[in-house]
Order: structure tokens, then sequence, then C-alpha cells
């Protein structure tokens, strides 16, 4: 798949630039077209005891979001801003979603418990659920101006993971090096899963180490990050919502987990 559409989510969040900076540079390393898309949850302006839509406060956000989109993306081949328009949590993450599925990648923000949310608290993950695309999620702190030097493939043999590991092709092309990673109760079953993974990843030019962790107890999560902190991965590419493979975890725990807990960009699909 060639990435030729992507869409990121603004708001006016802090890290909503950095996000922003992001897109842009992917869009411009693949000559793609970057669909910027404004949507936050707000509250009606109160005019006497009528409620009047949008509010003064989300027009400014708005306006601004609208006029830093421009600044940033002066120069790409084609560029659009786009505006929910919707304050309720319900209605954002409907349009946004619905949004999402027309794009070849979209790209959202970790969400940040420390920091006032402008949008839902299940933003993100509600987004990989329903939009059927791969989804790159930037944490709420470092710098990523690029993803996908460093990938580390977090592998079970799942159907999320193959959509995940197909999705990331183009992100990992031409990479300096890419590990994958899979965990398995036995370790033959995890070898013989590994030799094909590294098999499909040649045929695309992309060479590949393999490392097989045995899953003997909690703590895979913690065992996944600390590897991407060892190997100084720059991107993390897994399955959503799967559980096969991952034995001692309920269907979708471990995507919850690294949503809360991840430190490098995360590319997910379901």
């Amino acid at each position: 798949m060639s990435l030729k559409n992507l869409m990121v989510h603004l708001d006016q969040g802090e890290r909503t630039a950095a996000r922003l900076e992001l897109a842009v540079s992917l869009a411009r390393q693949y000559q793609a077209r970057l669909v910027g898309v404004f949507g936050q949850r707000a509250q009606p302006q109160q005019v006497g005891v009528v409620a009047s839509w949008p509010s003064q406060d989300y027009v400014e956000a708005r306006d601004a979001s609208k006029v830093a989109f421009a600044k940033a993306t002066a120069g790409l081949p084609q560029a659009e801003w786009q505006d929910i328009n919707r304050g309720s949590d319900v209605e954002v993450l409907r349009h946004l979603t619905d949004r999402a599925r027309h794009a070849d990648m979209v790209i959202l923000g970790q969400h940040d418990h420390r920091v006032k949310a402008y949008v839902p608290d299940d933003l993100v993950r509600e987004v990989i659920i329903g939009c059927g695309r791969p989804v790159l999620i930037m944490p709420y702190a470092g710098t990523f101006t690029e993803v996908g030097k460093h990938p580390l493939i977090a592998w079970n043999n799942s159907r999320e993971a193959a959509h995940a590991l197909n999705d990331a092709l183009p992100l990992i092309e031409g990479c300096d090096d890419a590990m994958v990673l899979s965990f398995a109760a036995r370790r033959e079953d995890a070898d013989a899963c590994c030799v094909e993974v590294v098999s499909h990843l040649a045929s695309h030019g992309i060479k590949a180490k393999t490392e097989v962790l045995l899953v003997q107890d909690f703590g895979i999560m913690d065992m996944l990050l600390n590897r991407i902190t060892d190997r100084g991965a720059d991107l993390l590419v897994m399955g959503a919502h799967g559980q096969i493979g991952f034995p001692f975890l309920s269907r979708g725990a471990g995507t919850r987990y690294i949503l809360e807990h991840m430190t490098v960009p995360v590319l997910m699909s379901n």
C-alpha cells in the first residue's frame, strides 16, 4: 500500500503542533495529500436560556487551528483542513471515525490524563476499533519528526498482527534495522512463525532480526516496552485488540496498556 492520503486529528491541545509536524513530515516524504481534521468537545454557548452552537471558545480554537495548519502545510502537494463542527463526545467520535475510514493512515495523539482533555478519553481506542484503517499514535511526550528507521514488530501470528505488519510496510521500507519480537508459550511455535515473517519482510527488501520471549507469567506488555527501550526503537508495530498468542491477557487488554504507557509512536491495526 502506498501512503497517498493521510489524516491527522487536530484540537487546541499542546501536543497538536508536534502531531502536525510529524504528519507534515510524512506527507512530504510520501508526496501525499494531508487532511487535518479539527474536532474537540465543547459546551454550547448559553444565550439567556437558549444554547447556541458553535460557542465563541470553539470558534476561536477552530480559527487558530486553521491558521496553524495552513502555515505548517505550506509547500505540501495537497493539504486540506476540515472542521467536524460538533461538540458532544458521541458526535466527535462518530465524525472523526467516519472521516478516518477514507485515509490510508490516521495520525492521532496519545491521551494524557495529566492535562485538560479536549477530546473524549477513549478517542484513540474507539477510532482504532471503528475506522478499519491503520492508526499511528504519537506519545504525549517526546519529539518524533520521523518514524520507521528502527521498527519493532510485535508478532503473535494473529489476524490483527498481520494487518499491522502489512500496513506498516510503507513506513519501514528502507529501515536501518527491523526487529520481530514474538511471544509464545513454547519456543518452537514462535520460531516457526518468525521464519515466515522474516521471509515476508525480505520479499519487500526489509532485513529483520528476531527474538522470542517465552510467556510464562504476567507482565507481557512491560516486557515489550522494555525491549523498545533496549533496542532504541522509534516505532512499535502491533495488532490492536487481539488475543491469540497472549494467553494471559483478556481481549484488548494489551492494547489499552500500550496506549497508556507507550514511549514511541505506535502503529496499530485492528
